[in-house]
């Protein structure tokens, strides 16, 4: 965890615990009220609610009771089992739990030591990029003497309506609470990567193979302290909250808590005669009501797995609200599922580590071009780059990369009417390996990925990209619309992402001794083709060098080819526009590499922009011998320094 814990509404836990035991008061809390306003923004209660602490409910008050378990849970009367899920999800992961209750033994309560008790508890959530400490009163919503809210299947333990009310007071009020995602709650406990995989529109449910590679990448993260939670989205005419007939509950968030291979059959003394099967435990956060189909806690399938295997399993036959199913059925019944990675960033670890870079940037409106930020998705065209814009690198021949693009918690805001998640998205471009201004035109960029664009918090891409540089453009759906994000990039090896700010050549007292560009140039080098014979199987390993008054840009090398497909871009901002472009084609060699040929370019404004083929030449002016080969390129040029 980050050492610099910011403190919410600046209240210091220690403190305010200090100040209550000196004047042997118990902590009211000023910035959450025991009133109304803490508990709704828009709706009226039916009934009064009463605020009690938690010794007025009970005789042994416990923030634990046997410890921290997904079966602590159980949701109240607020729309939230998304949030009850997550919490079932937390309490599987010590390591994980306890940054959100931060030294647990001293926030409990000591029956031998009651005069250090002050009501007061404090609860850590990973706020849009930064640990922030949420301080609390013991004060709960009850009526008839009963939580009305998140509470324990035992009546003296009071971890989940504790931490449920710091998680409350962030969002604003309890009323807050209802209806979200299980993702969002889990980023918010964790700092995890959140990614949204819709099951039916990928045809998981008909598709084996798809089905397998889910299954592997789900047993993967699970293993590697991943959260996972899963629901069923109520189609048009259903509603919420009604069960199926196979047992399980339409619009409501299960925790998985384990997935398993599982082995049936005999083990025989030379050869194991098995059938496997892919199995997901699931937990109902209502504690109750549970899949009654294949392998439900009754099934008759069970009989066909020994008893000591299902001791391993953890199978109880109880009501509890926690089943196993077979993966295939999941897939069959289930509609959405979110993946909470913990992307292991430790350099002392013996699974894969990613180097992570995260980028805080706001949408912003400006009526001037070039300071607009806020320009809508790819389909505004002449607003679209008037956006934030990142470059990074990828330095291995292919990396696999994680973007997460996460917008401002808008819960807060739902007093106002403004609560909804804003749709958005992102667009990745593959860019001159030497750009370092921002993007004017597309020209001979690539567009190489594009995210779902959704109203939900967080917007998750997996992609693996060639080496190169890419552009990252984080937009809104639609243009004009302003909010803050936080960007988050995953890769293999360190990608420097940074955002693009400058829109040209700063202009400097050495402009003026040394000149200032006056031209802009793009070149996109396609191919070569024809080229000489290197090496005794026929064959060549060229690479393209561009130069550019003092510049220098060079390709990777292809392998064992007289054609070449290059790909590569470069762009020049130019001072002296009479001195040509000269592209030339080298072949790689152990040695000495050998000059094959080269094209000298003028590059001026009146070129022709389409694709243009080229003789290869020997060194000199443009009317030197011609050589075997040519290559064909693409040459945008612009006096207007921010046209490209």
């Amino acid at each position: 965890m980050s050492s610099s814990v910011q403190l919410f509404r600046d209240q210091n836990y220690h403190e305010l615990k200090g100040q209550c035991i000196q004047q042997r008061r118990l902590f009211e809390d000023p910035e959450f009220p025991a009133s109304d306003d803490s508990l709704f923004y828009q709706s009226a209660p039916p009934r009064k609610v009463e605020w009690k602490r938690p010794k007025d409910l009970c005789e042994d008050p416990r923030l634990f009771v046997n410890g921290i378990s997904s079966h602590d849970l159980h949701q109240g009367t607020l729309g939230n089992c998304w949030f009850v899920a997550a919490c079932s999800c937390l309490a599987l992961r010590k390591t994980l739990w306890q940054q959100v209750i931060p030294d647990f033994n001293e926030q409990e309560w000591d029956p031998k030591t009651p005069e250090k008790y002050a009501g007061i508890f404090r609860f850590r959530f990973w706020c849009f990029g930064q640990w922030t400490e949420v301080v609390v009163d013991d004060l709960l919503p009850t009526m008839d003497g009963n939580l009305i809210y998140c509470h324990s299947n035992v009546k003296n333990e009071f971890w989940s309506a504790l931490l449920e009310k710091a998680y409350a007071k962030l969002a604003g009020s309890y009323e807050a609470l209802d209806g979200g995602s299980a993702a969002d709650a889990i980023v918010d406990f964790t700092g995890a990567v959140a990614e949204s995989i819709d099951l039916v529109q990928g045809k998981y449910g008909e598709i084996i193979s798809e089905q397998m590679k889910l299954f592997e990448d789900l047993l993967k993260v699970h293993k590697r302290g991943g959260l996972i939670s899963c629901y069923i989205t109520a189609s048009s005419g259903s509603t919420n909250e009604v069960e199926t007939e196979m047992g399980l509950v339409i619009g409501h968030a299960y925790a998985v808590t384990a997935i398993r291979k599982l082995r049936l059959g005999e083990r025989l003394i030379f050869s194991f005669k098995a059938e496997k099967l892919f199995m997901i435990r699931l937990r109902n956060p209502w504690g109750k009501r549970e899949w009654s189909g294949a392998w439900s806690d009754t099934s008759e399938e069970w009989k066909k797995v020994s008893s000591s295997e299902q001791k391993s399993l953890g199978l109880t036959l109880e009501n509890d609200g926690e089943f196993w199913m077979t993966f295939e059925d999941w897939c069959k019944n289930f509609t959405d599922v979110d993946i909470c990675r913990i992307v292991n960033t430790s350099y002392f670890s013996i699974h894969k580590t990613w180097e992570k870079k995260m980028m805080h940037g706001a949408w912003v409106k400006n009526s001037e071009p070039l300071l607009n930020r806020s320009g809508g998705c790819f389909d505004n065209k002449e607003t679209f780059l008037q956006n934030p814009q990142y470059v990074f690198d990828v330095k291995k021949t292919e990396d696999k990369v994680l973007v997460s693009l996460q917008q401002e918690d808008r819960r807060k805001y739902k007093k106002e009417g403004k609560g909804d998640s804003i749709p958005i998205g992102f667009e990745i471009f593959k860019v001159e390996d030497n750009r370092r201004y921002r993007l004017h035109k597309l020209t001979v960029q690539e567009r190489v990925a594009t995210s779902l664009y959704i109203n939900t918090r967080t917007v998750f891409l997996k992609r693996i990209l060639k080496q190169g540089r890419y552009v990252l453009i984080p937009t809104t759906y639609h243009p004009g619309i302003i909010t803050k994000f936080i960007l988050r990039l995953f890769t293999d090896v360190p990608s420097k992402l940074r955002e693009l700010k400058a829109d040209k050549p700063k202009m400097t007292c050495w402009s003026l001794l040394c000149g200032y560009p006056r031209r802009v140039t793009q070149i996109k080098i396609c191919s070569a083709e024809g080229l000489q014979k290197q090496d005794r199987s026929g064959g060549a390993d060229p690479y393209v060098l561009i130069k550019c008054e003092n510049q220098n840009v060079r390709s990777s090398v292809q392998h064992d080819a007289t054609s070449a497909v290059f790909d590569t871009q470069v762009i020049f901002y130019r001072k002296n526009i009479d001195s040509p472009i000269i592209v030339q084609v080298w072949n790689s060699n152990i040695l000495c590499d050998q000059f094959l040929g080269q094209a000298v370019l003028a590059a001026s404004p009146s070129d022709p922009r389409e694709e243009q083929t080229l003789q290869l030449r020997g060194r000199g002016s443009r009317e030197a011998a011609e050589v075997p080969g040519h290559i064909t390129v693409k040459v945008f040029s612009s006096d207007d320094l921010v046209e490209l």
